[in-house]
């Protein structure tokens, strides 16, 4: 489980480290930074993908997505007595990203590349760290990269040189993991590329969702929920079905649904009380839909160790928050689970459970956390 994420220089992020719980929520007001630390939990994920660069890039490089504030924001500036002015840095400009699990503890930083050429909206991979526990210190690393060269300590405590011309582009994640002599690298790159993200599931009239699809075994709903039949149908087999069809009855009193497959073809269909026939999902609201997906998602039959959530009550009507709350309640018994939302119903429900809550602000362009207390974090140097 992670304990800690923490986030600088991103956007509003200036310097954001937050506590995380098996069920945590992100709320607060329209442009004070929730999907900004959506993207960045994402980004991270992507790391041990090997597509962080190609998504920062997508968003315009570094120049665009970077904190556009002064390096340092003094108490007059917060306070208004004085103007808010940028001076000269005094350290490298740079994006970090990092997190700490139960276990292990990673972060990056992305820096602007070094020399110009037609990648110049491309990032580079400055620095990396992995190490045990909550905090990295020069006692718990286990392997560091810095520039070109990643070192790993030995199972005897000394290190051992791993690399010495990895590319800019490349992180140590991808290219360093050795079930050999960087065992712990390997496990945690395959632990977050476990790491599963919801915030585009479709419902418009012409998504896949409502249309018949090609179906196999599916324990993991798409990340558009293509795949919502043959999903539905993966945890009717191999799943919790009392938990499914509970989580129906809840939402939607009376009603229940049904995968058909013909010819390999899969299509789902919904009973409702007081209908003479069940409705296709292309009939469905947009509501019943997206609630219909994140049944499918939440419900897996292969938990992942993290899920995060963001806006899952968007096209929900009101009637549908609390059934939600309590489907994420039952999902977060198998996953730590974090809820992007600035739906306050949403947010309220489940911070009456044992959800912790973190309520975003902002001030003087950055983004906060309303009555935080500090958290212990350090990054890796250069």
């Amino acid at each position: 489980m992670l304990v800690t994420v923490a986030v600088a220089g991103y956007r509003s992020l200036r310097n954001l480290v937050l506590p995380l719980a098996p069920l945590t929520v992100i709320t607060g007001g329209n442009g004070v930074g929730k999907s900004s630390l959506y993207r960045a939990l994402r980004m991270l994920s992507e790391v041990s993908q090997g597509s962080v660069i190609s998504t920062l890039a997508s968003e315009g490089g570094l120049g665009s997505t970077m904190w556009a504030g002064p390096e340092v924001l003094s108490r007059g500036m917060k306070t208004g007595e004085v103007p808010i002015t940028g001076t000269t840095r005094s350290k490298p400009v740079g994006l970090k990203l990092g997190f700490a699990s139960e276990d292990y503890g990673y972060a990056v930083e992305l820096g602007l590349p070094a020399e110009t050429s037609a990648f110049s909206n491309d990032p580079e991979i400055k620095s990396e760290a992995l190490w045990i526990g909550e905090t990295l210190s020069r006692h718990n690393a286990l392997a560091e990269r810095r520039g070109p060269c990643v070192r790993v300590r030995s199972e005897y405590g000394s290190w051992n040189q791993a690399a010495t011309t990895l590319p800019p582009f490349d992180s140590m994640m991808t290219h360093a993991a050795d079930p050999n002599n960087a065992l712990e690298l390997l496990h945690l790159r395959d632990r977050m590329r476990n790491w599963r993200f919801y915030d585009q599931l479709r419902t418009d009239r012409e998504a896949p969702a409502r249309r018949q699809q090609v179906g196999t075994r599916t324990p993991i709903l798409a990340s558009d929920g293509s795949d919502l039949a043959a999903a539905i149908e993966t945890i009717r087999e191999i799943g919790d079905v009392a938990t499914l069809e509970k989580t129906v009855m809840d939402a939607f009193p009376g009603s229940s649904i049904e995968v058909h497959a013909k010819d390999g073809l899969f299509s789902l269909t919904m009973k409702q009380h007081g209908l003479l026939r069940p409705l296709s999902t292309a009939e469905l609201s947009d509501g019943t839909l997206r609630y219909l997906l994140l049944v499918a998602a939440l419900l897996t039959p292969r938990p992942p160790s993290l899920m995060v959530l963001n806006e899952p009550e968007t096209s929900l009507h009101p009637d549908l928050i609390p059934p939600l709350a309590r489907l994420i309640k039952e999902a977060s018994a198998r996953s730590q689970i974090i809820v992007v939302s600035h739906n306050r119903a949403l947010a309220k429900a489940l911070s009456k459970g044992n959800a912790l809550t973190h309520h975003l602000g902002k001030a003087t362009g950055e983004t906060f956390v309303e009555a935080a207390e500090p958290i212990p974090w350090s990054w890796p140097k250069r």
